[in-house]
């Protein structure tokens, strides 16, 4: 009998382990977003796995990022890989082809495909590109939330109330507000600022990154008037960006400098002695010439932003704020600066260069 019941009971088990669970294959095409791998500020790796009864022959990534666009737009860049009904993929954002400053949000998803032609997709995510060798630590207004890592709070709140008050003077010189959160990042100095990109030029000390309403900036508390000078001006950039953004282009070059130059307060005297200088000397740059890009030579460069904010004084000192508010606003609607100018002013670029040379001259006779 013993040896009858130890039969059974190995045949039973037997048939036990015949009929164990085991895993098996998805009946239906499945994906799963397995995370991003951020190393900023060189890259974000994606990752993703699918699986389905049908070899996976299609892995891409849909992403949109926050900023200033003039209609949606969706991104989609290909993973690479072997067909297979079991796949392990991932794409990485290279940023040496196109860089992210910190704190850009990333929205997204997968979408994956298989031989039958069953597509999924994966529930949108998002992922913020943050500069994580800092211990950042932040204050917020209305308007801004400023990042820093070095410093006491009072430091940071004093920085923050100099963007407040930046954005209010700029309230009244362009007449509008900032319709966005503004991010303002603040390095313990353009060393570390310069580590936050990816090919940044060696006398880079802050940055405006305007379609994304962030500002970088390298600010130590021993640089203070330095620093409220560049802030503001940063400032400047990203909220006439903003009220100005449209299909049409952006502002001439000297008018976008010339505010944010007005922005900072009482001019260098250095800028003031180029600017003099090269009017006594008949080597001042036409307007037309700086509707355009500065030139990389230091001397003309910084000319042409002592002439870019002497321009920009005579039309606000002359004219006033109004004339401003309605030369931005008629730029945005798509008029030349020709146009706007003689619709504002009364005279187009060439006539408000030949006002402007005359008060200069004068300015530097009286100096």
């Amino acid at each position: 009998m013993r040896r009858l019941g130890l039969a059974v009971m190995l045949v039973v088990g037997c048939i036990g382990l015949a009929f164990s669970p085991v895993a098996s294959a998805p009946t239906s095409l499945q994906a799963t977003d397995t995370g991003v791998i951020a190393q900023f500020p060189a890259s974000l790796e994606f990752t993703v796995s699918a699986e389905g009864p049908d070899n996976v022959t299609d892995v891409r990534l849909l992403y949109t990022i926050e900023k200033m666009n003039h209609a949606p737009v969706v991104s989609e860049s290909w993973a690479v890989f072997e067909p297979s009904t079991n796949v392990s993929t991932s794409w990485t954002w290279d940023m040496r082809r196109a860089s992210l400053p910190p704190g850009a949000e990333i929205t997204y998803w997968w979408q994956v495909r298989d031989a039958s032609g069953t597509t999924v997709k994966t529930t949108p995510a998002s992922v913020r590109f943050d500069d994580d060798r800092f211990g950042w630590q932040s204050v917020q207004s209305e308007d801004v939330t400023l990042h820093w890592y070095y410093g006491s709070e009072s430091y940071a709140r004093q920085l923050l109330e100099v963007c407040g008050e930046a954005i209010e003077i700029l309230a009244q010189d362009v007449g509008t507000r900032v319709d966005r959160h503004i991010q303002v990042y603040v390095y313990r100095s353009a060393a570390d600022l310069r580590g936050a990109m990816v090919y940044p030029q060696e006398w880079t000390g802050g940055v405006a990154f305007t379609d994304y309403g962030i500002v970088a900036i390298g600010i130590g508390p021993e640089d203070m008037e330095w620093g409220v000078r560049a802030l503001r001006h940063e400032l400047t950039h990203l909220v006439v960006h903003t009220a100005t953004f449209s299909p049409y282009g952006g502002l001439p070059t000297w008018l976008d400098e010339g505010l944010a130059m007005h922005a900072e307060g009482e001019p260098a005297a250095s800028f003031v002695r180029i600017l003099y200088h090269a009017a006594q000397e008949d080597e001042l740059i036409s307007l037309r010439t700086l509707n355009g890009p500065f030139s990389s030579d230091t001397t003309k460069a910084y000319l042409s932003y002592a002439q870019s904010l002497s321009v920009v004084r005579y039309l606000l000192d002359t004219y006033g704020s109004e004339a401003m508010q309605q030369l931005l606003m008629l730029m945005t609607e798509g008029e030349t600066i020709d146009a706007a100018l003689q619709q504002s002013y009364g005279s187009d670029l060439d006539g408000i260069e030949v006002e402007w040379r005359a008060a200069l001259r004068e300015e530097v006779a009286y100096a």
